[in-house]
């Protein structure tokens, strides 16, 4: 268990923790919420021993805490993906690198009766049982099979990190901290960086982790699938939900309802006395009673009042004029980039693209699989091979991350908002730039001082209020809390115009879209229903999918336990004909020591794997009748095939002699 006891940190003279007592328990899944700036992010570095607190104490009970960061410096960008996601076995590279090096001493020896090499032999045994309790043979498709899930391609694995975005390396360190099962996992904002597949990923991933997940994230549906135990911090407070976000979000109106009438009835118990002191000061016969009073109210323990909620806060589009029935068109299309390792084809002849009036579009995806082309190739903005048309009457806005870096640095946010928006009261520009998270002074703040993040939320809110009836938004949630999305969703939930949306944020998706696109190889597959309807359809097809491998791999195992049988019957003659050679073979096995006898049975069973891969290719080939039309070919074909069931039942004539060996040590 970790123990934070009367933590407290402060910036600036403002309080940032107020004295919080918290205990991180065992195997728990908790979401740490609230608004931007309440201390999330510098909760998640006190407990990672990043930063120190002023006041209070952090005990980790011999627990090991690993932190996922929002940054990637510590990565080494001359690693290839793969050798830096292994640094999270970095204790067994080095029992590796010392087997080999005693390998390779036992190799070059050559008195085996010395007493040195004895001892060599002696730490090489003690190596290998070190490596084999470790399970070191299954660190790189371990490792490999989490990249996999994260995005990564075979062919990315061996590429240097210094190639890849800083999002994609994030993905690394996420994936080598996840390989390094620390006791506490603390993820800050896992989901910035992922897709919507690699993100369904982690979920079954951390389903299964074996310690404590602590998380901070903007995406409501994985903090409802993720969490079982929500921690709010507001107001430099912290409060626990024995639930996840959505238990979160209901037990906390309770809460707020039962602490606003606790309050009123105590503010109406204090202006009552209050007014029976001013009433009565004066009255000598009452002298006792009020001071009695003056004191109660002077001990009294007052219930503070609630801070305003969030959801209060509304926004509304701007009033567009009305669209063409269609609103816009593309023909099929293609699309290929130049590189300097050559063309990099994004769309191949895709299928057409026909928006209506009134469509909500949610564009999903893998990472590169071309989503944003295709958003600018709608715009216009970017050329394809095909034809676009637009509708009558379109009035198109399109939010992209860059578009931050064309704001004006020396306007405030109220200015660059009233530019768009001049027709707008200023009290209206303050309540729709709250929606965005800056409120109070903060709408003075020139844009030159603000970080990306806030610099992106007003380059969102200076699209969403100029008129337009066909908006394209691309990742509009990004740098948004769960608050602001709430009124982002109500307000698309009333846009009367059509949207298309890029967005990994599934809860957002599934408010908002009536239709699904997704990008994949190539092309665009198109599916009318909400996004929750189209995960539906995508679980029933791989359900189905899985059915009919499980009943091949089912005919395969019988046909492989047919063939196995006719093979031992084969390989039991062949044994009586030359049991000799076969007494040859276990003599040579005796010699060899554990590890050698193991690394040779697990090479031939992979040989026996490829040569039943390879005997059933040959059997389809042989099924086939066209081979037979050119009679050599079939004759040099069966050929083939004799010797492969020839060299099979000679392996596994092998295997059993090894197997033997095995058993007989174990």
């Amino acid at each position: 268990m970790i123990q934070l006891q009367n933590i407290f940190l402060a910036f600036g003279g403002h309080t940032v923790l107020d004295s919080i007592t918290w205990s991180i328990r065992e195997k728990r899944r908790i979401g740490l919420v609230g608004p931007n700036g309440a201390g999330k992010t510098t909760l998640l570095r006190l407990i990672s021993g990043e930063q120190k607190a002023d006041g209070g104490s952090i005990t980790h009970g011999g627990w090991r805490v690993g932190y996922l960061k929002q940054d990637t410096q510590e990565l080494a960008a001359d690693r290839t993906v793969l050798q830096e996601a292994l640094e999270a076995f970095a204790g067994i590279q080095e029992i590796q690198t010392r087997e080999k090096e005693l390998l390779a001493q036992m190799e070059n020896y050559q008195d085996h009766s010395d007493d040195a090499y004895a001892r060599i032999m002696d730490d090489f045994a003690h190596v290998h049982e070190q490596l084999a309790a470790r399970e070191a043979h299954l660190i790189v498709p371990r490792t490999e099979s989490v990249l996999s899930g994260l995005g990564f391609g075979s062919d990315d694995m061996h590429r240097p990190l210094k190639t890849f975005s800083g999002g994609w390396r994030m993905r690394v360190a996420l994936a080598r901290l996840l390989l390094d099962q620390p006791d506490v996992l603390l993820l800050d904002e896992p989901t910035n960086h992922l897709d919507i597949d690699s993100i369904a990923w982690l979920e079954d991933y951390l389903r299964t982790y074996p310690g404590t997940v602590v998380l901070v994230s903007h995406d409501r549906r994985f903090l409802d699938r993720m969490t079982n135990w929500t921690v709010e911090i507001m107001q430099g407070r912290l409060t626990e939900y024995a639930g996840n976000y959505d238990f979160y979000l209901q037990e906390r109106q309770i809460r707020r309802e039962h602490h606003r009438a606790a309050w009123e009835n105590q503010q109406k118990m204090i202006q009552d006395t209050e007014r029976f002191i001013e009433r009565f000061r004066a009255k000598a016969t009452k002298a006792t009673q009020v001071q009695s009073r003056v004191k109660a109210l002077d001990r009294l323990d007052r219930i503070p009042e609630l801070p305003p909620d969030d959801a209060q806060i509304s926004f509304r589009f701007p009033k567009a004029p009305r669209s063409g029935k269609v609103v816009l068109e593309l023909s099929r299309f293609s699309k290929t980039y130049p590189s300097e390792f050559g063309d990099i084809k994004v769309f191949e002849n895709a299928e057409p693209v026909h928006i209506e009036r009134g469509q909500k579009i949610a564009l999903i995806g893998r990472n590169g699989a071309g989503k944003s082309t295709l958003a600018r190739m709608m715009l216009g903005t970017e050329p394809f091979e095909g034809m676009r048309k637009e509708g009558h009457n379109v009035h198109m806005q399109h939010f992209a991350q860059h578009q931050a870096e064309s704001l004006n640095p020396n306007q405030t946010a109220l200015d660059a908002l009233r530019e768009v928006a001049y027709e707008r009261s200023e009290t209206e520009l303050r309540t729709i730039l709250g929606a965005f998270l800056f409120r109070g002074a903060e709408v003075e703040k020139p844009i030159r001082v603000l970080s990306g993040g806030e610099r992106s939320r007003i380059a969102l809110a200076r699209t969403l209020t100029s008129p337009a009836n066909l908006l394209v938004l691309d990742e509009p949630t990004n740098h948004l809390d769960l608050q602001s999305i709430q009124v982002l969703i109500e307000a698309l939930t009333q846009y009367s115009g059509t949207f298309v949306l890029i967005s990994h944020d599934r809860h957002f998706l599934d408010a908002v879209a009536t239709s699904v696109w997704r990008v994949e190889d190539g092309h665009l597959f198109q599916y009318d229903g909400t996004y929750a309807e189209y995960e539906w359809k995508q679980r029933a097809v791989e359900d189905e999918e899985k059915a009919v491998e499980k009943h091949r791999a089912k005919r395969k195992k019988a046909d492989r336990v047919e063939n196995r049988k006719d093979s031992e019957e084969r390989a039991r003659a062949q044994e009586a004909r030359d049991g000799d050679g076969n007494k040859r073979a276990s003599s040579e096995l005796a010699r060899l020591n554990d590890y050698q006898l193991n690394r040779k049975h697990t090479v031939l069973e992979s040989d026996i794997l490829d040569l039943e891969t390879e005997k059933e290719s040959m059997e389809s080939r042989l099924a086939d009748p066209e081979i037979f039309a050119n009679p050599e070919a079939g004759r040099k074909l069966m050929a083939d095939y004799e010797a492969l069931q020839q060299k099979l039942t000679e392996c596994y004539a092998r295997w059993e002699i090894m197997a033997e060996e095995l058993t007989s040590r174990s």
